[in-house]
Protein backbone atom coordinates (compact mmCIF):
# COMPACT_ATOMS: atom_id res chain seq x y z
CA UNK A 1 0.00 0.00 0.00
CA UNK A 2 1.57 3.28 -1.09
CA UNK A 3 0.97 6.22 1.21
CA UNK A 4 0.04 9.51 -0.47
CA UNK A 5 1.29 12.93 0.62
CA UNK A 6 -1.24 15.72 1.31
CA UNK A 7 -0.34 17.11 -2.13
CA UNK A 8 -1.62 13.91 -3.73
CA UNK A 9 1.76 12.46 -4.72
CA UNK A 10 3.00 9.00 -3.64
CA UNK A 11 5.38 9.17 -0.69
CA UNK A 12 8.96 8.58 -1.82
CA UNK A 13 10.77 5.58 -0.42
CA UNK A 14 14.12 7.30 -0.76
CA UNK A 15 15.67 9.61 1.84
CA UNK A 16 16.40 13.15 0.70
CA UNK A 17 19.95 14.45 1.15
CA UNK A 18 20.36 15.78 4.65
CA UNK A 19 17.39 13.85 6.07
CA UNK A 20 14.20 15.38 7.46
CA UNK A 21 13.21 17.57 10.36
CA UNK A 22 13.42 16.78 14.06
CA UNK A 23 15.87 14.52 15.90
CA UNK A 24 16.45 11.44 13.69
CA UNK A 25 17.67 9.48 16.72
CA UNK A 26 14.55 10.02 18.84
CA UNK A 27 12.74 6.74 19.60
CA UNK A 28 9.43 8.35 20.58
CA UNK A 29 7.95 11.56 19.23
CA UNK A 30 4.70 13.33 18.37
CA UNK A 31 4.00 13.53 14.65
CA UNK A 32 1.71 15.42 12.28
CA UNK A 33 0.42 15.04 8.75
CA UNK A 34 2.84 17.78 7.70
CA UNK A 35 5.89 16.02 9.12
CA UNK A 36 4.77 12.45 8.31
CA UNK A 37 7.52 11.87 5.75
CA UNK A 38 10.28 13.12 8.06
CA UNK A 39 8.89 11.38 11.14
CA UNK A 40 7.69 8.09 9.66
CA UNK A 41 8.60 7.32 6.05
CA UNK A 42 12.27 8.33 6.07
CA UNK A 43 13.19 6.64 9.38
CA UNK A 44 11.34 3.47 8.33
CA UNK A 45 13.96 2.89 5.64
CA UNK A 46 16.34 1.88 8.44
CA UNK A 47 14.10 1.04 11.41
CA UNK A 48 10.43 -0.04 11.61
CA UNK A 49 8.23 2.78 12.89
CA UNK A 50 5.08 2.25 14.96
CA UNK A 51 2.37 4.86 14.44
CA UNK A 52 0.01 5.35 17.39
CA UNK A 53 -3.18 7.03 16.14
CA UNK A 54 -4.96 8.54 19.16
CA UNK A 55 -7.26 11.36 20.26
CA UNK A 56 -7.59 13.30 23.54
CA UNK A 57 -11.15 12.01 24.13
CA UNK A 58 -10.16 8.33 23.74
CA UNK A 59 -9.96 6.52 27.08
CA UNK A 60 -8.26 3.32 25.79
CA UNK A 61 -5.66 5.51 24.08
CA UNK A 62 -4.54 6.83 27.47
CA UNK A 63 -4.03 3.21 28.54
CA UNK A 64 -2.27 2.01 25.41
CA UNK A 65 0.15 4.87 24.75
CA UNK A 66 2.24 4.43 27.95
CA UNK A 67 2.36 0.68 27.26
CA UNK A 68 3.59 1.33 23.74
CA UNK A 69 6.23 3.72 25.04
CA UNK A 70 7.53 1.14 27.53
CA UNK A 71 7.70 -1.59 24.88
CA UNK A 72 9.47 0.67 22.35
CA UNK A 73 11.95 1.86 24.98
CA UNK A 74 12.61 -1.75 26.03
CA UNK A 75 13.31 -2.66 22.38
CA UNK A 76 16.41 -0.42 22.57
CA UNK A 77 16.30 1.10 19.14
CA UNK A 78 14.87 -1.82 17.17
CA UNK A 79 11.72 0.24 16.49
CA UNK A 80 10.55 3.82 16.80
CA UNK A 81 7.19 5.27 17.86
CA UNK A 82 5.35 8.25 16.37
CA UNK A 83 2.13 9.40 18.09
CA UNK A 84 -0.41 11.19 15.89
CA UNK A 85 -3.53 12.97 17.15
CA UNK A 86 -6.15 12.14 14.48
CA UNK A 87 -8.41 15.05 15.49
CA UNK A 88 -5.70 17.46 14.36
CA UNK A 89 -4.11 15.22 11.71
CA UNK A 90 -6.72 13.09 9.90
CA UNK A 91 -5.02 12.63 6.49
CA UNK A 92 -2.90 9.52 7.01
CA UNK A 93 -5.36 7.96 9.45
CA UNK A 94 -7.87 8.17 6.60
CA UNK A 95 -5.46 6.60 4.09
CA UNK A 96 -4.83 3.70 6.45
CA UNK A 97 -8.60 3.36 6.94
CA UNK A 98 -8.54 3.81 10.68
CA UNK A 99 -12.10 3.16 11.81
CA UNK A 100 -11.54 3.12 15.57
CA UNK A 101 -8.81 4.11 17.97
CA UNK A 102 -6.40 3.41 19.41
CA UNK A 103 -4.93 2.05 16.19
CA UNK A 104 -1.30 1.09 15.69
CA UNK A 105 0.40 0.52 12.34
CA UNK A 106 3.95 -0.62 11.64
CA UNK A 107 5.65 1.12 8.72
CA UNK A 108 8.72 -0.63 7.32
CA UNK A 109 10.57 0.52 4.21
CA UNK A 110 7.85 3.09 3.65
CA UNK A 111 4.93 0.63 3.70
CA UNK A 112 2.47 -0.63 6.35
CA UNK A 113 3.37 -4.24 7.24
CA UNK A 114 1.57 -5.00 10.51
CA UNK A 115 -0.52 -3.50 13.29
CA UNK A 116 -3.57 -3.79 15.51
CA UNK A 117 -6.55 -1.85 16.84
CA UNK A 118 -7.64 -1.48 20.43
CA UNK A 119 -5.79 -1.50 23.76
CA UNK A 120 -3.89 -4.79 23.77
CA UNK A 121 -1.66 -6.26 26.51
CA UNK A 122 2.03 -5.36 26.55
CA UNK A 123 2.92 -8.96 25.72
CA UNK A 124 1.16 -8.61 22.36
CA UNK A 125 3.00 -5.38 21.63
CA UNK A 126 6.31 -7.09 22.39
CA UNK A 127 5.33 -9.97 20.13
CA UNK A 128 4.52 -7.48 17.34
CA UNK A 129 7.90 -5.82 17.73
CA UNK A 130 9.63 -9.20 17.63
CA UNK A 131 7.74 -10.16 14.47
CA UNK A 132 8.74 -7.05 12.56
CA UNK A 133 12.34 -7.01 13.79
CA UNK A 134 12.99 -10.75 13.63
CA UNK A 135 13.90 -10.84 17.31
CA UNK A 136 13.09 -13.28 20.08
CA UNK A 137 11.82 -12.03 23.46
CA UNK A 138 14.30 -12.50 26.29
CA UNK A 139 13.99 -15.84 28.01
CA UNK A 140 11.94 -17.63 25.37
CA UNK A 141 14.75 -19.85 24.11
CA UNK A 142 15.54 -20.97 27.64
CA UNK A 143 11.89 -21.65 28.44
CA UNK A 144 11.42 -23.66 25.26
CA UNK A 145 14.50 -25.75 26.10
CA UNK A 146 13.19 -26.34 29.62
CA UNK A 147 9.79 -27.35 28.25
CA UNK A 148 11.29 -29.84 25.79
CA UNK A 149 13.45 -31.38 28.51
CA UNK A 150 10.50 -31.68 30.91
CA UNK A 151 8.40 -33.29 28.20
CA UNK A 152 11.13 -35.81 27.38
CA UNK A 153 11.35 -36.75 31.08
CA UNK A 154 7.59 -37.16 31.39
CA UNK A 155 7.25 -34.08 33.61
CA UNK A 156 4.01 -32.84 32.07
CA UNK A 157 3.41 -30.22 34.74
CA UNK A 158 6.82 -28.66 34.25
CA UNK A 159 6.47 -28.71 30.47
CA UNK A 160 3.03 -27.10 30.65
CA UNK A 161 4.31 -24.34 32.93
CA UNK A 162 7.25 -23.54 30.62
CA UNK A 163 5.13 -23.50 27.46
CA UNK A 164 2.52 -21.32 29.18
CA UNK A 165 5.25 -18.88 30.24
CA UNK A 166 6.40 -18.61 26.61
CA UNK A 167 2.85 -17.86 25.49
CA UNK A 168 2.59 -15.10 28.09
CA UNK A 169 5.69 -13.48 26.57
CA UNK A 170 4.70 -14.23 22.99
CA UNK A 171 1.02 -15.20 22.49
CA UNK A 172 1.64 -15.94 18.80
CA UNK A 173 4.47 -18.43 19.42
CA UNK A 174 3.41 -21.39 17.29
CA UNK A 175 6.02 -23.79 18.69
CA UNK A 176 4.81 -23.16 22.23
CA UNK A 177 1.17 -23.66 21.24
CA UNK A 178 2.01 -26.96 19.59
CA UNK A 179 4.13 -27.98 22.58
CA UNK A 180 1.36 -27.23 25.05
CA UNK A 181 -1.05 -29.20 22.84
CA UNK A 182 1.34 -32.16 23.10
CA UNK A 183 1.25 -31.86 26.89
CA UNK A 184 -2.55 -31.88 26.90
CA UNK A 185 -2.56 -34.87 24.57
CA UNK A 186 -0.08 -36.78 26.73
CA UNK A 187 -2.28 -36.17 29.76
CA UNK A 188 -5.36 -37.50 27.96
CA UNK A 189 -6.99 -34.09 27.38
CA UNK A 190 -7.60 -34.45 23.65
CA UNK A 191 -10.21 -31.69 23.40
CA UNK A 192 -7.93 -29.12 25.01
CA UNK A 193 -5.10 -30.16 22.71
CA UNK A 194 -7.26 -29.63 19.65
CA UNK A 195 -8.57 -26.31 20.93
CA UNK A 196 -5.05 -24.87 21.01
CA UNK A 197 -4.74 -25.44 17.27
CA UNK A 198 -8.05 -23.82 16.30
CA UNK A 199 -7.85 -20.87 13.93
CA UNK A 200 -4.40 -21.51 12.47
CA UNK A 201 -3.69 -20.21 8.99
CA UNK A 202 -2.94 -22.64 6.12
CA UNK A 203 0.72 -21.64 6.36
CA UNK A 204 0.83 -22.30 10.11
CA UNK A 205 -0.76 -25.70 9.56
CA UNK A 206 2.34 -26.66 7.56
CA UNK A 207 4.60 -26.17 10.57
CA UNK A 208 6.25 -29.53 11.45
CA UNK A 209 5.32 -29.24 15.13
CA UNK A 210 1.69 -28.56 14.29
CA UNK A 211 1.63 -31.43 11.79
CA UNK A 212 3.09 -33.72 14.45
CA UNK A 213 0.42 -32.81 17.00
CA UNK A 214 -2.36 -33.14 14.41
CA UNK A 215 -1.12 -36.64 13.60
CA UNK A 216 -1.00 -37.60 17.27
CA UNK A 217 -4.54 -36.33 17.78
CA UNK A 218 -5.76 -38.42 14.83
CA UNK A 219 -3.93 -41.44 16.20
CA UNK A 220 -5.45 -40.93 19.64
CA UNK A 221 -8.91 -40.60 18.09
CA UNK A 222 -8.37 -43.84 16.17
CA UNK A 223 -7.36 -45.64 19.37
CA UNK A 224 -10.16 -44.18 21.50
CA UNK A 225 -12.17 -46.95 23.09
CA UNK A 226 -9.59 -49.61 22.19
CA UNK A 227 -9.80 -51.01 25.70
CA UNK A 228 -7.32 -52.27 28.25
CA UNK A 229 -4.01 -53.70 26.90
CA UNK A 230 -3.97 -56.44 29.56
CA UNK A 231 -7.35 -57.76 28.44
CA UNK A 232 -6.23 -57.92 24.80
CA UNK A 233 -2.84 -59.39 25.79
CA UNK A 234 -4.64 -62.27 27.52
CA UNK A 235 -6.60 -62.95 24.33
CA UNK A 236 -3.42 -62.92 22.25
CA UNK A 237 -1.79 -65.35 24.70
CA UNK A 238 -4.70 -67.75 24.24
CA UNK A 239 -4.65 -67.46 20.43
CA UNK A 240 -1.31 -66.05 19.17
CA UNK A 241 -2.19 -66.64 15.53
CA UNK A 242 -5.30 -64.44 15.62
CA UNK A 243 -4.00 -61.32 13.87
CA UNK A 244 -7.18 -59.31 14.43
CA UNK A 245 -6.81 -59.79 18.19
CA UNK A 246 -3.14 -58.81 17.96
CA UNK A 247 -4.12 -55.65 16.05
CA UNK A 248 -6.63 -54.82 18.81
CA UNK A 249 -3.79 -55.20 21.32
CA UNK A 250 -1.63 -52.83 19.28
CA UNK A 251 -4.38 -50.18 19.26
CA UNK A 252 -4.92 -50.63 23.00
CA UNK A 253 -1.21 -49.89 23.47
CA UNK A 254 -1.62 -46.79 21.31
CA UNK A 255 -4.55 -45.67 23.44
CA UNK A 256 -2.40 -46.13 26.56
CA UNK A 257 0.44 -44.10 25.01
CA UNK A 258 2.77 -47.10 24.69
CA UNK A 259 3.79 -46.68 21.05
CA UNK A 260 6.79 -48.99 21.36
CA UNK A 261 4.61 -51.96 22.34
CA UNK A 262 2.15 -51.06 19.59
CA UNK A 263 4.94 -51.11 17.00
CA UNK A 264 6.10 -54.51 18.29
CA UNK A 265 2.61 -56.01 17.81
CA UNK A 266 2.14 -54.50 14.36
CA UNK A 267 5.51 -55.81 13.21
CA UNK A 268 4.49 -59.25 14.47
CA UNK A 269 1.38 -59.05 12.25
CA UNK A 270 3.49 -58.12 9.23
CA UNK A 271 5.88 -60.99 9.86
CA UNK A 272 2.91 -63.35 9.76
CA UNK A 273 1.12 -61.72 6.82
CA UNK A 274 2.58 -58.72 5.00
CA UNK A 275 -0.73 -57.85 3.30
CA UNK A 276 -3.09 -58.60 6.17
CA UNK A 277 -6.48 -56.93 5.62
CA UNK A 278 -5.34 -54.71 2.78
CA UNK A 279 -2.05 -53.57 4.32
CA UNK A 280 -3.80 -52.44 7.50
CA UNK A 281 -0.90 -53.13 9.86
CA UNK A 282 1.68 -51.34 7.71
CA UNK A 283 -0.53 -48.27 7.32
CA UNK A 284 -1.03 -48.12 11.08
CA UNK A 285 2.72 -48.42 11.60
CA UNK A 286 3.37 -45.47 9.29
CA UNK A 287 0.80 -43.43 11.21
CA UNK A 288 2.66 -44.18 14.45
CA UNK A 289 5.99 -43.23 12.89
CA UNK A 290 4.49 -39.91 11.77
CA UNK A 291 3.14 -39.33 15.26
CA UNK A 292 6.47 -40.12 16.91
CA UNK A 293 8.35 -37.82 14.54
CA UNK A 294 11.04 -38.58 11.96
CA UNK A 295 13.93 -38.19 14.40
CA UNK A 296 12.53 -40.39 17.16
CA UNK A 297 14.49 -43.56 17.87
CA UNK A 298 11.23 -45.51 17.73
CA UNK A 299 10.69 -44.31 14.16
CA UNK A 300 14.23 -45.05 13.05
CA UNK A 301 14.36 -48.56 14.53
CA UNK A 302 10.79 -49.31 13.49
CA UNK A 303 11.41 -48.34 9.87
CA UNK A 304 14.52 -50.52 9.78
CA UNK A 305 12.53 -53.47 11.10
CA UNK A 306 9.72 -52.79 8.64
CA UNK A 307 12.16 -52.68 5.71
CA UNK A 308 13.74 -55.96 6.75
CA UNK A 309 10.32 -57.61 6.71
CA UNK A 310 9.09 -56.12 3.45
CA UNK A 311 12.31 -56.67 1.50
CA UNK A 312 13.44 -59.96 3.00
Amino acid sequence: MALISPSGKPMSSAKPPGGGGGDPGALIKDGTDATFKQDVIDPSMDTPVLIDFWAPWCGPCRTLTPTLERAVTAARGKVKLVKINIDENPAYAGQLRVQSIPAVFVIDKGKPVDGFMGAVPESQIKALIDRVTGGTPDGIDELMSEAAESLSLGDLGGAAQSYASVLQLDPENLKARAGLARVYLASGQMDQAGQLLVGLTPEQEKDPDVTLVRTRIRLAETAAGAGDPETHAAKVARDPGNLATRFDLAMAHVGAGDLESAVHQLLSILKADRNWEGDKARKQLLEIFDAAGPNAELTKSGRRALSSILFA
